[in-house]
């Protein structure tokens, strides 16, 4: 389908913007903040609790922002990491706030969102990796041990999700669940089909992750393209024994073909997996809110997961 008509109405703000314009010019910036403005405000839910806390890691203290519900003992847990290519994203943006809050008030579950050390200045993986693999020990063995655990993440945040899920398989306490928004798991970053290309070449430079930028993630968090390590973009790693995997897709995003490759090895390694196309949607669309519908729909297909 159409790009979602509202955003499509936007456009015009951001046809000819580039990260570049993006990471120095003003003008550019207020358009962008003004493109990212949805239809209503969004509110914490009331009934949600935030703390924010440290935690340890092999490389210091992690910052985890956690949220429970208010009146009723969470049954489940999840934890969560935001994207922004391994070297952007704070605890702040609505993937990380909105969506952990929305997620803690929708399924009565504790949500834990980890800050993990970004890929700048000279920090690389494993570092990012370690720190979410640290911030998933306290999570299941310090708050809330013997519970239901699920791991979860957007895009560079489901990369580190599912590499923490194989470390958790690998030392014989897996993980209950998998909640994968956008991920980015793979490089050479798969095609898209004709259909979906033709679709992508209507965005603008900026919404668009072509094979230089992927390179240049990969080259940012790793140090090069080359002899990867399977657990940095673990869409080549081995893949059974998981547990069961809950991927979100974006119509209109290039890395949807790494989402949709994932789901086809998962299924051949026996792993339980489902899929959720948010129609109309470009990227990263889980740092918009829920006035949206399809961000709605998005949320509501992770709780469901989580029932």
């Amino acid at each position: 389908m159409p790009l979602d008509p509202f955003l499509a109405e936007k456009l015009h703000l951001v046809r000819d913007l580039t990260r570049e314009h993006l990471a120095s010019d003003p003008v550019a910036q207020q358009k962008m903040t003004d493109y990212l403005k949805d239809p209503e405000e969004w509110v914490l839910p009331p009934h949600v609790v935030v703390e924010d806390l440290q935690v340890a890691g092999p490389h210091g203290p992690i910052p985890v922002r956690a949220y429970r519900p208010r009146d009723t003992p969470a049954g489940a847990a999840l934890l969560w990491a935001h994207g922004g290519g391994f070297s952007a994203g704070d605890l702040e943006m609505p993937e990380a706030h909105v969506v952990s809050a929305e997620l803690a008030a929708r399924a009565g579950v504790f949500v834990a969102s980890v800050g993990y050390r970004l890929a700048q200045n000279g920090v690389r993986y494993p570092v990012p990796l370690d720190d979410v693999d640290a911030a998933w020990h306290w999570l299941t063995v310090e708050a809330m041990p013997g519970r239901r655990a699920a791991l979860g993440g957007a895009s560079a945040g489901a990369a580190l999700a599912l590499a923490t899920a194989l470390r958790a398989r690998d030392r014989g306490r897996a993980a209950d669940l998998l909640l994968l928004a956008y991920p980015f798991a793979h490089c050479p970053n798969p095609a898209l089909d004709d259909a979906a290309a033709a679709e992508m070449a209507t965005l603008p430079p900026f919404m668009r992750f072509p094979p230089a930028a992927i390179e240049d993630m990969v080259r940012t968090y790793v140090g090069r393209i080359s002899d990867l390590p399977p657990d940095a973009l673990p869409g080549a790693a081995r893949l059974d024994g998981l547990p069961a995997t809950h991927i979100l897709l974006a119509e209109y995003d290039d890395l949807r073909a790494s989402g949709e490759l994932l789901e086809r090895q998962l299924r051949e390694a026996g792993v339980p997996v489902s899929t959720y196309l948010a129609r109309g949607m470009p990227h990263g669309h889980l740092n918009r809110t829920p006035s949206l519908r399809e961000v709605d729909a998005s949320l509501d297909y992770f709780v469901d997961a989580m029932s």
